[in-house]
């Protein structure tokens, strides 16, 4: 809690870098040099406490871009 003082934003911190841990591909490299014993949340925490996350807080919030407004259908014309 030193370094991430909200603890939302720890927990959303933490479990991102769980997936990518977990995931395989790039990032999935552990960023920490011994992992021995470790699993994947303990090494989160511990690139956290050693900084070697980078995160930022967004001043405003991003907002969801409302949907698309379905269109009435036409009554069909019988003639």
């Amino acid at each position: 809690m030193a370094k991430v003082v909200n603890p939302n934003v720890l927990v959303n911190l933490v479990s991102r870098r769980v997936r990518q841990l977990t995931s395989g591909g790039a990032s999935a490299r552990p960023m920490v040099a011994d992992t021995t014993g470790l699993g994947a949340a303990d090494i989160a925490l511990l690139e956290i406490i050693e900084d070697k996350l980078q995160w930022e807080l967004l001043e405003k919030p991003l907002q969801p871009e409302p949907a698309p407004k379905k269109r009435k259908k036409a009554p069909a014309v019988l003639g």
